[in-house]
């Protein structure tokens, strides 16, 4: 199922999805180790959430960045 989505319409998903996702930060630990693997997991947790919606590549916008 192909969903067509305008640009602003998209930016009102991710807005709405970002509210919804929206989590109490957690402390992070005072061992590096520990401190690392937690923000993988976030990452990931994050990763998989985003995944959930179908965005087409007609969504991309087309933009060029020149350095």
């Amino acid at each position: 199922m192909s969903t067509k989505l305008t640009r602003r319409e998209l930016a009102l998903v991710v807005s709405t999805s970002a509210v919804l996702l929206a989590q109490a930060p957690v402390p992070l630990p005072s061992n590096p180790d520990e401190e690392l693997k937690a923000v993988k997991d976030t990452i990931q947790q994050n990763s998989q959430a985003l995944a959930k919606f179908d965005l087409p590549m007609s969504t991309e916008p087309a933009v060029h960045f020149r350095a």
